[in-house]
């Protein structure tokens, strides 16, 4: 275990360069080691897809190679642009900044985990106070903002937007959206959110997932346009459990779909879709394969933060589905520590 006042030093997996690598105009997650293994493993999909004339492989062979090495410089770009943000950024409203005030929280919110701290607090007690989206997928949802600090965080997240600092892409498959580690909006608000609210929700929810020993988490708001991203593919999250939360603006389409786990059989058979509603967040398994379905008009904004709990990946890499070979990251990295886990009898997703 991590000695008492240093901070825990977290780490990625080495398949963060090699596995996962999406490619979204043929909607495809694929394993990349080099040309002959991509042939091998991927040949007749990709073909099936519109990937048939050999111009159309090398420009995918050339994207690939790009995104292993944009992946490769993730973590030293990202510290630069955070220094850089930290140190020239203006904000427009710096209250956001501030430590996360219980009056940001929607009372229901407030009321579940308050509940969930309680020492008597169980699953049945909690399931009265949220709304179960599926009890078979273990779906739930609940307002977590107000609507005032909906519309504060969505005023400060345009205008970091139409500012001219640099700005990373929230994951591997989204192009616009908002890294709050890099905006530093971690420390005063996810952070706070996640240990002080999230935690003994997410411990009741889902205990068999790591839920109680939440230790690190990714937080990114994605946005989806006319002319920007409009829907996203089917994936599962690099997390034990997630949080998305819509923030606004007015929209319509984008709905939710959820399948099984990414491992079941018939996986995406009979997806459930589940609309948004502002200041409210779903909460579901990061193993749930998911996406989300193509905006119809406006353009809507939604807080996505990934839990990790490195007692439940330290054992099992949930992205390469093997023994974590572990390189060290900057800030959370991908949630994987060095040190030996407090034992915890959890169900890591099979």
């Amino acid at each position: 275990m991590a000695t008492a006042g240093v901070p825990q030093r977290f780490c990625r997996c080495a398949c963060f360069c090699s596995e996962n690598l999406y490619v979204a105009r043929y909607g495809l997650h694929v394993r990349f080691r080099g040309e002959q293994q991509l042939r091998a493993d991927y040949g007749p999909i990709l073909r099936s897809r519109g990937c048939v004339t050999p111009k159309d492989f090398q420009q995918l062979l050339e994207e690939l190679e790009q995104e292993v090495e944009r992946r490769k410089r993730l973590g030293q770009e990202s510290a630069a642009r955070k220094a850089l943000i930290a140190s020239s950024y203006h904000p427009a409203r710096p209250e956001i900044y501030n430590s996360l005030q219980d009056v940001a929280l929607a009372p229901e919110f407030l009321a579940a985990a308050e509940y969930s701290a309680l020492p008597g607090a169980d699953l049945k007690g909690l399931l009265q106070r949220l709304e179960t989206v599926s009890e078979e997928k273990r779906i739930y949802r609940l307002p977590v903002f107000t609507a005032p600090f909906c519309q504060a965080l969505l005023e400060e997240l345009e205008h970091f937007e139409q500012s001219d600092m640099p700005k990373g892409r929230p994951n591997t498959m989204n192009n616009y959206g908002v890294l709050l580690h890099e905006l530093g909006l971690d420390e005063p608000l996810v952070t706070p959110l996640r240990e002080r609210f999230l935690q003994p929700l997410m411990a009741l929810l889902y205990p068999d997932c790591g839920g109680g020993w939440l230790d690190s988490h990714r937080a990114f708001v994605v946005k989806y346009a006319p002319g920007q991203d409009r829907e996203l593919g089917c994936h599962y999250d690099n997390a034990e459990l997630t949080i998305n939360v819509s923030l606004g603006k007015a929209f319509t389409g984008g709905a939710l779909y959820f399948g099984g786990l990414f491992q079941a059989p018939s996986a995406l058979a009979n997806p459930l879709e589940v609309e948004h509603v502002v200041g409210q967040g779903v909460l579901h398994r990061g193993g749930q394969l998911h996406g989300a379905r193509p905006l119809g008009t406006g353009e809507r904004w939604n807080l996505i933060v990934w839990l990790r709990a490195s007692a439940v990946r330290n054992r099992l890499c949930p992205m390469c589905c093997r023994k974590p070979d572990l390189v060290d990251d900057e800030g959370f990295g991908d949630g994987f520590t060095r040190e030996e886990p407090t034992t915890v009898d959890v169900c890591v997703m099979t």
